[in-house]
């Protein structure tokens, strides 16, 4: 199939897109009433891999309000980030972010090559920067704008490249920032994943895979999620504190954790189980408590642990530990 689109429909389809997202387009997002680069690229930051409601109902405004410029997230300690980013989950964003925070201290970069050496941000988010902060003419590829590439040239694997090439080809460069907005509103709107609302599409006529957009792009094998079985160990003093410690490695980076074992500790007496559902894995975990003197750092109080950064997980042993906390008295 031939998958070029020649200039004059491509102009057609920007007016009609314009047009479309004037009545349709989700212009009332704060992130998209903003030219401040920062808040631009917080809102980035959290889309990655959560949904546009979850953001803006419990994230998007507190975050900002606990670090309302780049040079009050810089000055922050990592605790506190990830406190705020707490429920969140793919903690290494926050982390990122601030590590890029505390490398631009007082000022956002204006070129791509500078906002794609900093921590954690790729092309896309650079791109998404410089074209909604500083209105640079450069196209934006997330994943609603991927399937609706996909389908306007019919390609069913497309690559990085062939796509990257394929959103400069369609780009309105005279209008980049309500273009590429109205482009992923239309993959979230219109060009859904599953039944695709194509005559009400703006792009109807330029698109080559209409006639069966489910073949576009083509869909992947979902492999088994594995399922990790662990021992996890609550250490408590005879002073009635508990030992966590932040994780080092990429996983949950930064937040505070308790012992981990692959099998049954020798002792302790198990206080409950807890399952929790991760992108790439499924951890179910027999949770003990046990006995243990004090040494060195890590130690904490039940409300001292409550304050700090924890996954969801931890958030559940701390609720089997209020249940328990008569035990081994």
């Amino acid at each position: 199939m031939d998958c070029t689109i020649t200039q004059a429909p491509i102009r057609v389809f920007h007016r009609r897109l314009r047009r479309w997202y004037a009545a349709h387009g989700r212009r009332n997002l704060p992130w998209r009433n903003t030219h401040d680069p920062y808040a631009i690229y917080v809102s980035e930051v959290m889309l990655q891999q959560t949904q546009v409601a979850t953001v803006l109902d419990r994230y998007y405004f507190p975050f900002l309000k606990r670090f309302p410029t780049i040079r009050a997230l810089a000055a922050a300690r990592q605790d506190e980030v990830l406190s705020a980013w707490q429920g969140l989950g793919y903690y290494s964003r926050a982390v990122h972010l601030h590590k890029a925070a505390r490398r631009c201290k007082d000022q956002f970069p204006r070129r791509i090559e500078d906002m794609v050496s900093l921590p954690g941000v790729g092309r896309n988010t650079a791109h998404a920067i410089a074209a909604f902060a500083y209105r640079q003419p450069v196209a934006v590829m997330e994943a609603n704008v991927r399937r609706v590439l996909s389908r306007i040239f019919a390609l069913k694997q497309p690559n990085e490249a062939e796509l990257w090439e394929k959103a400069a080809t369609l780009l309105d460069e005279n209008n980049p920032f309500d273009y590429n907005q109205a482009m992923m509103d239309l993959g979230a709107l219109v060009c859904v994943r599953r039944a695709p609302l194509c005559p009400q599409c703006p792009a109807s006529a330029i698109c080559k895979g209409k006639a069966s957009p489910g073949t576009y792009p083509a869909p992947k094998a979902k492999k088994p999620v594995p399922v990790r079985r662990k021992h996890i160990v609550v250490l408590k003093s005879a002073e009635g504190k508990y030992f966590a410690t932040p994780r080092k490695g990429k996983f949950l980076n930064g937040l505070y954790h308790f012992v981990e074992n692959e099998n049954v500790p020798p002792s302790g007496t198990k206080i409950g189980h807890i399952r929790r559902q991760y992108s790439h894995f499924t951890l179910e975990a027999d949770v003990w408590l046990a006995k243990a003197r004090e040494t060195g750092e890590g130690w904490h109080s039940l409300k001292q642990l409550k304050k700090l950064p924890v996954s969801m997980a931890e958030k559940k042993i701390l609720g089997l530990l209020e249940r328990s906390k008569k035990m081994l008295r």
